[in-house]
Formats: structure tokens, sequence, C-alpha cells
């Protein structure tokens, strides 16, 4: 008998068009590329030799790049296509992965390489923005006191902020996400304002949304540095991706109301410090100061400069929360995907969507202070800040190429489009390439090393699958008699009333030989119901569903979860229910409790047995695939499955079983009497010795 029973959950409550929406997108959506002012303008003019380089067709071409970028890349391929390809309301690279996997086994090539890149290149977010928000405090009076005068100042102040964002996670930031939409609203309100002061004494800045002015600068001598200002250039819509990733939180209607208002107001921005620079770029106190003059801080008239400081303050510290709760997501779409090491992780608040996950926050926090005290000012980061993230898009967008063609939409139209936005990012690949040698080979290790255990867990799994000879499968039905006896043996003693096993049902009755090993041969185990469950991960984000097999018994249950990736999976909350569930419908017979702290009790006792494999020295495969094997292994040593499926506080045992792969050919051993005629050939340390054989 086979009954299903589903529940998923609903979507996001803001995946309508409202003001509460409009606001939450601002708090989330955004904090990576609305900070983007802070230090864009600044690459451009250093990288062009500094204030004094500065000339009027450089800032004019500046401008139209930057306006054009935002156009075609963050708009036209993210905010009007890429959100289209939604899964269920979710977005990001692996829930497109998640619509497209079916069409080819290699989709998971990109599908890795931009999670990792992702992931990688946005550790440098919180360092690179919370710097360059404190550097706007250096030499600035409050209250006739100069608090922040040196670098090494900035530093200390950057480490003590980041340090105390990454310490407060463990708690949850409930109560601070709430704010996020109103700081972000009033940032952008003062990027726009501020920007229309500054355009103000020079309205014909305006003619830089010609793109004229964009290609002509990339042809022109005065730009020193040539189609390698894109590097510069790309900087401005680094959060596009992240635009993207945080769909599910705010809805599409959202965004799409939203972008509008926010690329209105950062165009504002860097066309007043535009028309701030063409102003101030024959000012020779300024351009003593060199790198040290900030566009954006000095473009802010002196009543509002403190307010400014403190708002990019705040801005800051919200696109860097945006990164490190993004990441937490990621990466626990990645473990519910398979292709990533099940992490453990915690709910702090009832916040739906707030997780944790120590690991990935100590890695980023120790990632985060590392690239400070390295790079030391956030130019030296920008310099080597943005390879990573176009290595993402590429991989965006070979993956949505295959949504398109899979929606079935005009194949030459299709490649048409694919190819422009192909084309386009990796000629920011190109460009953005030169910053490797500048830094960007920190983050491009560290998006290697995610790469390699991605790899190594996704297809080590996969070769124990396709090589497994001795572990072979059963059938369930075989064993009925045999469970059916061993539960009323009263020679045994009863084990646990629920004895539980999370494993992998094939053929809806085919089970790994080593299952029944573990309940028959190695101790056997005694339970009044034997429960084999498989948790089935979805394409979709929120299902929450089970199948039960009983297979005509009331003691042999098959429990089939499907979770979707973006469910926590709560095994035992899950099998609880079941368990209600089928006592209500006579399936199973009620398991009262005499003893008990709950009561009326009805359902009894679980203990969950987890089959942990070792790789057996008779393995008979290839070196390479053995290596990958072995790596898998070691990752699983820092790991507990228990908090894989949500059993931290469960009954749970750990059974060691050898793993062989491979085909061996077993030596049959020979019986031969201890004389000297039979062991004449056969030789012992070397030598057969006299005496012992007398």
């Amino acid at each position: 008998m086979e009954k299903t029973q589903l529940n998923s959950f609903k979507g996001n409550p803001h995946s309508k068009m409202s003001i509460a929406g409009f606001l939450i997108a601002l708090g989330i959506v955004y904090g990576d590329i609305g900070t983007s002012p802070l230090y864009v303008m600044h690459s451009l003019m250093v990288g062009n030799g500094g204030l004094e380089k500065m000339s009027t067709n450089f800032i004019l071409g500046s401008v139209s790049l930057i306006f054009w970028t935002l156009t075609l890349v963050t708009t036209i391929k993210y905010v009007l296509i890429a959100l289209r390809a939604d899964n269920r309301g979710e977005g990001g690279i692996f829930a497109l992965y998640t619509l497209v996997r079916k069409r080819a086994k290699w989709l998971i090539i990109p599908a890795m390489i931009g999670g990792a890149t992702f992931l990688a290149d946005g550790m440098m977010t919180p360092a690179v923005t919370v710097t360059a928000a404190i550097e706007g405090l250096k030499g600035i009076e409050i209250n006739n006191t100069v608090l922040i005068s040196t670098q090494n100042q900035v530093i200390i102040v950057t480490l003590v902020i980041l340090s105390t964002l990454f310490f407060i996670q463990r708690f949850g930031t409930q109560m601070i996400g709430r704010a996020f939409g109103p700081i972000m609203l009033v940032w952008f309100a003062f990027l726009g304002l501020m920007g229309i002061m500054n355009l103000s004494s020079d309205w014909s800045m305006l003619r830089a949304l010609n793109p004229y002015y964009a290609i002509e600068l990339l042809r022109s001598p005065i730009n020193i540095r040539g189609i390698f200002i894109l590097g510069s250039i790309f900087l401005a819509t680094t959060g596009a991706e992240a635009l993207y990733s945080d769909m599910g939180h705010v809805g599409r209607p959202n965004i799409y109301t939203s972008w509008p208002f926010v690329k209105i107001c950062l165009l504002l921005s860097y066309l007043g410090q535009a028309a701030w620079l063409l102003s101030v770029k024959d000012n020779h106190t300024l351009q003593q100061m060199g790198s040290a003059m900030n566009p954006f801080y000095q473009s802010i008239p002196s009543d509002f400069r403190l307010f400014g400081i403190f708002l990019s303050a705040m801005a800051a510290i919200i696109a860097s929360q945006a990164l490190i709760s993004g990441s937490y997501t990621l990466v626990s779409e990645a473990t519910k995907l398979r292709i990533f090491p099940r992490l453990k992780t915690y709910y702090p608040t009832n916040f739906k969507g707030q997780l944790y996950i120590p690991t990935v926050n100590s890695i980023i926090w120790v990632v985060c202070l590392f690239i400070v005290f390295y790079f030391k000012t956030s130019e030296n980061m920008s310099n080597a800040y943005g390879l990573e993230i176009t290595i993402t898009m590429l991989m965006t967008t070979i993956l949505l190429h295959q949504w398109l063609l899979m929606k079935r939409a005009n194949r030459f139209f299709t490649t048409i489009i694919v190819s422009f936005f192909f084309i386009i990012e990796s000629i920011f690949f190109v460009t953005n390439s030169s910053k490797f040698i500048h830094g960007a080979y920190i983050t491009m290790f560290i998006a290697a090393c995610l790469i390699a255990v991605m790899f190594i867990w996704r297809y080590g799994e996969r070769l124990k699958d396709d090589n497994t000879y001795r572990s072979h499968f059963v059938s369930l039905l075989a064993f009925k008699h045999q469970l059916n006896d061993l539960r009323k043996d009263p020679s045994y003693p009863l084990y646990t009333t629920n004895l539980v096993y999370l494993t992998k049902i094939h053929d809806g009755y085919r089970i790994k030989k080593n299952i029944l090993y573990s309940i028959l041969d190695k101790r056997p185990k005694r339970a009044q119901v034997y429960w084999f469950v498989t948790v089935n991960v979805t394409d979709e984000p929120y299902t929450a569903a089970y199948s039960v097999e009983t297979f005509d018994t009331d003691y042999m249950v098959s429990v089939q979860l499907y979770l979707g990736f973006r469910v926590d999976q709560k095994v035992n909350v899950y099998l609880r229910q079941v368990v209600n569930d089928m006592m209500s419908n006579g399936e199973i017979k009620p398991q009262p409790q005499k003893y008990t702290t709950i009561p009326d009790r009805e359902v009894g006792d679980f203990s969950f047995v987890i089959i942990k494999e070792v790789l057996s020295p008779d393995t008979k495969i290839s070196s390479l695939k053995k290596s990958v094997i072995h790596m898998r292994f070691f990752l699983q040593k820092f790991i507990s499955p228990a908090n894989w499926f949500g059993l931290s506080y469960s009954d749970v045992v750990e059974e060691r079983v050898p793993l062989v792969l491979g085909k061996v050919s077993l030596n049959r051993l020979r019986l031969v009497r201890k004389d000297r005629s039979a062991l004449k050939d056969i030789k012992i340390d070397g030598e057969i010795d006299d005496d012992d054989d007398e």
C-alpha cells in the first residue's frame, strides 16, 4: 500500500508588489551594487594617473561606460531576462541549474564554477565596502577632534566592525534586517540628491548618456589603460548577480519596481561626481592629496559630509550582511543539491529563510580580516575585485542559454542574444584578468578550492555508485519473515521501538545489503517497526511531501521524503508526523509508553542508524578514482551525518562498514599437511626452520 501527502510551503509573502516589498528589496537586493559609488570613480581616477590627468572627454567617457554597462548587463540581462528564469520564485545560479539540469549532465560544471566564484569574490565585498566607508572618516573633525588620521586606524576600525558583524550572526539579524530597507531608502535618496546638487552646476554632463563617448574613450589615447579601463567600470555592476540570487527573498515584481529608482539614484551619483571632478580637476590642493582623494566624499558639501560618511558606513554594513546571509543560502542550496558537504546549520530566529552556518561564517570572517590586513586600502582592494564575478556571469549566461532553449524560444534569436552577452562578459573577463597579479589570485585560489571540494563531493559519490561490487542491493520483500520473527523473538532484548535507517530505496523495494546485515547479522536489532527513510531533494524550492510503502505489513515502512532545496531537512520532526498520520489511519499500531513525561503518549522511541562506509583495501579501481574517494571520505571526517538530517538531539548510532569497489577476484586457500614434503616449496620468513618442523 502506498500513500502520498503533499504540504508545499507557500512562496515569499512579499512576492507581490507592495510598499513593504519595495523597502525590503532596497535592503536586501541592492547592498553590493548600491555601495559601488564609494569606489568606482575613485578607481577610474587613480587608474588613469590621478586628478591632474582628468579631462572632459575622459570623464564623459567613463560615465558613459558606467551607464551602458548598468543598462546592458544589469537591466537587460538580469532584470529583464534572468529574473524570468525563476524556480518557483527563487533565483540564483543553483536555482537556474535545477531548471535545466535534465537537459545535459555537463551543466553541473558551469553551476559549480559559477557558485564557487560567486562565493569567493563575494568574500571581498565586506572588506572593500567597509574599508571604503571608514576611509571617509580619515582627517574629518568631529567636535574639533580628528578621530581617524592614519590608514592603520582605518584598518583597526574596519577589523572591529567586521568582527562584530560576523559575531552577531549566531544570534540572528531579524531586528537589524527590518531596518535595512528604510536605511537603504535614505542612502539611495542621498546619492540622488548629492548627484543633483553637483550636476546642477553643469547639466551638460548628461550628454554622457550618449554611447559615442563610451566608444570614443576606449579608442582615445587619453585613456592610458586602454580596454583595461573596463576592469574599473565593471565594479559598477558587480551586484547584478546578487540581484538575481536574492529574487526569492523579495519577489520579481518588487525588483521590477525598485530597480528604476535605484538605477536613477546611482546614475545621478556618478554624474554628480563626474561634474564635480570636471570642476576641480585643476585644483592643486586636491591634486596634492593623490590617491587619498575620494571623489565620492569630497563631492559632498562639508555641511553634509559627516552625515554622508555615517550613512555610507551603514550602507556598507548592510551590503556586507546581505553578502554573508546570501553565502549561507548559497551553501545550503549546494548542500541540498548534493554538490557540497553538509555543514552544521542553525536557525537562530523564527524568521523564514534565516540560517546560520558556523563554518561558513568563520571562513568568510578570516578571509575578510586577511584581505584588510593584506591590501590595507580600498584602492588596493578594488584593483583586485571583480575577476571571479565575471566568471560567475559567464556561467550564468551558459545556463540561461539552455533555459531559453528549454522554453522553446526562437533558436536563432536566442543564440544572437546569448552570444551578445557572452562576448561582452568575455571582454570584461579579459580586462579583469589583469587584476590577478594585483591580488585577485587570492580569491581565485579560494574559488579553486571550493570547486575542488564540489568536484570531490559530487563525483566521489558517483564513483561509489558506479563501481559498487559487494555492497549490492537485495530485496526487502525477501526478508519480511525474518524481520517479523526477529521483532517477536523475546530471546533478544528490545533494541528500540522504531529503528530508522537513512538510506536510498531503489525500485520501491531494493536496498543495500549492508542495511540488512546491520539488522540481522552484525547485532540482531529487535524493534517494533523498521523504517527505511530516503530524503529526495526536489527541483522546486519549497516542496514538503512524503510517500509511504508498508509492503502489506505493520512493521516495515519505506518513507520517501520529498523536500525542496530550500527546505530544512529535519528528518526526526517529519518522521514523527508520518508516524502520527499512519497511526490515525490504522496502518501501524499505537506505541503506548509506560514510562514517559508526555501524557497519553502513543509514539514510541526512535533510534537512527547511519551506515558509514570505509574504503576497503580490497578495492580494485584506478589510483585516480581511489584518490577522489579517499578525499571524499577525508571531508566526511569533519562533518556529522546526524547534523545533515537534523538529528543532533536524537538517538543516533553510526556503524562502519567496508566499501569494496571494482571487481575483486578472491584467492582460495588450499589445505596442506604439515610435513616436509608438502611444505618444501613454501618458505616462511625466507626459509623453513628445521627445529620447528620436528
